[in-house]
């Protein structure tokens, strides 16, 4: 049986049962008479979004703006315009296209190798290397293989070269924007 998150439920005989509200938040009945959740985060994130207007329009949600009232959230967002210029950030950037993109390339042009001679010369991959082994087992175990290689690759490329320099972009830009918040972030 699932949790139910405050709403009543039953094993199938009729009879509601009490749950223990989650998170100190009450249930509150709804229009119906059904005991429902009462989350404000999930009313408000999910109201209005993907509704439509009713003439067939899609509904406009309602994006909260980045300025606040005394105007911190314009001067924040400068802040991560500001970041993302700096060289520092390009240089994370750089050092993770550096990686990325040649291993894609190299890992879906396995893939893809793979499926097409699976496709188009199963005779080759029917080919028996050891015993009841072909080479299509083999191929195929490559693909794991190759996939755990190339996670580990990607985890030590990014523990030697962007993880410290995106650590330090961090807290110099939770400084800034500090700074601009007046203390309070």
């Amino acid at each position: 049986m699932q949790l139910s998150k405050g709403r009543p439920r039953g094993g199938g005989d009729g009879q509601e049962r009490w749950v223990e509200p989650l998170d100190g938040h009450d249930p509150a009945p709804a229009e119906d008479g059904q005991v429902r959740y009462d989350d404000p985060w999930y009313d408000a994130l999910a109201s209005g979004w993907g509704e439509s207007a009713g003439d067939g329009a899609q509904g406009t949600g309602l994006i909260p703006s980045a300025r606040t009232e005394d105007g911190t959230g314009a001067a924040a967002a400068d802040v991560y315009l500001e970041v993302q210029h700096s060289a520092a950030f390009q240089e994370v950037r750089r050092r993770y296209r550096r990686f990325v993109v040649p291993a894609f390339a190299v890992f879906f042009a396995w893939y893809v190798g793979y499926v097409v001679a699976a496709t188009t010369a199963p005779e080759l991959m029917a080919r028996p290397v050891a015993g009841a082994v072909n080479v299509a087992m083999v191929a195929g175990l490559g693909q794991f293989l190759s996939t755990f290689l190339l996670t580990w690759a990607y985890a030590r490329h990014a523990r030697l070269r962007r993880d410290r320099a995106a650590l330090e972009l961090r807290w110099d830009t939770q400084e800034l924007t500090r700074g601009v918040n007046g203390g309070t972030s």
